[in-house]
């Protein structure tokens, strides 16, 4: 599924899926650099997402794959 990336002026992040019109905090990360590892929505979700160049700039559209179901 397609999710935008983004960091607010706090500097939380968040993920919005719009197919569902859904934008959630991430509430954890695996990897510190945030790609390439599995991400936790405040909602539940864990979604994988895919590896990318260090210093990816925020925001970005990424296609991640969902791995929990409701």
């Amino acid at each position: 599924m397609k999710i935008m990336i983004r960091r607010n002026e706090k500097g939380e992040l968040s993920a919005y899926v719009p197919k569902k019109d859904l934008e959630e905090p991430i509430v954890s990360h695996e990897m510190p650099d945030l790609f390439g590892g599995i991400i936790t929505l405040a909602n539940g979700w864990q979604l994988a997402l895919p590896e990318m160049p260090e210093g990816t700039r925020l925001p970005i559209t990424i296609e991640a794959k969902r791995l929990s179901e409701d």
